[in-house]
């Protein structure tokens, strides 16, 4: 079997989907539209680290003739506005992967304060049209409980996927922890929905780029969204070996974390 979660891997995965009946949509796309596909698939990447390795990715999708959304962080490693053009030219999305109430210490007030602020100082480079929030699995805030308080569209934001979405529709599927399997590694990236469970007992025993391959040419689901971070997958071996000791580390952390808070929350 291939190694996975390498950038060669993702084309083959790119090239499964631009195979099928699927059409690829942006999550402004998605949420703007009025007749949505049948058959469609939501490519999502949260950029958390390496807007580098994110452009890699968006020209492998320019080459299949498939759109995704890139959520940017507001960070030094990742706020690189000539990258954003240069994904955007592709006729990518770019939205802003926000993390204010982690930001704020949990301060609803100062949290929405940085929101908009960042947003602003995004929207000087490039439209943002939707948002998606950073999970940091060791800190105790949700940073999509802001919108609990204020409302995303009085920002000029039309939607967020782990709020916008409609889960009893469509199937999620993630990369985190540098697997598509492991529930118990996942601190914030899970649906908090009745939909969950469902969406665990259709997808099955996956846990392997093949596999999601395997199931978007089976095209038994009409809709997916399909999460992969660019910072987990590299064709350079140095990298790759550097990503997957870095992600075994924290994973061990996450699943302690899990098992804690199923135990005393």
């Amino acid at each position: 079997m291939s190694i996975d979660f390498t950038l060669k891997k993702y084309k083959s995965l790119c090239e499964a989907i631009s195979n099928c009946s699927y059409t690829t949509l942006t999550f402004e796309q998605y949420f703007s539209q009025k007749n949505i596909p049948i058959n469609c698939i939501l490519l999502r990447h949260d950029v958390d680290r390496n807007i580098e390795n994110a452009l890699k990715m968006a020209d492998i999708e320019y080459r299949f003739n498939l759109v995704s959304t890139y959520y940017c962080r507001k960070t030094k490693q990742v706020f690189k506005p000539e990258y954003f053009q240069k994904i955007a030219s592709m006729g990518h999305e770019i939205g802003y992967h926000y993390e204010t109430l982690d930001k704020a210490k949990g301060n609803e007030v100062e949290a929405i304060k940085i929101f908009e602020e960042e947003l602003n100082v995004f929207r000087e480079f490039i439209e943002i049209k939707t948002a998606c929030m950073h999970g940091n699995p060791l800190s105790p805030w949700l940073n999509s409980n802001i919108w609990k308080k204020y409302d995303f569209k009085e920002f000029g934001i039309i939607g967020e996927p782990y709020i916008s979405l409609d889960y009893k529709n469509v199937i999620y599927l993630t990369d985190t922890g540098r697997t598509w399997a492991n529930k118990n590694i996942r601190v914030k990236d899970v649906i908090r929905n009745e939909y969950n469970q469902k969406n665990n007992l259709l997808i099955g025993n996956i846990s392997t780029t093949d596999d999601i391959i395997n199931l978007i040419k089976e095209e038994q689901f009409p809709q997916i969204c399909l999460l992969a971070h660019p910072n987990r997958w590299h064709d350079h071996t140095i990298n790759w070996i550097g990503e997957s000791i870095l992600q075994n580390i924290k994973n061990i952390g996450k699943a302690g974390i899990v098992w804690y808070r199923k135990n005393n929350w």
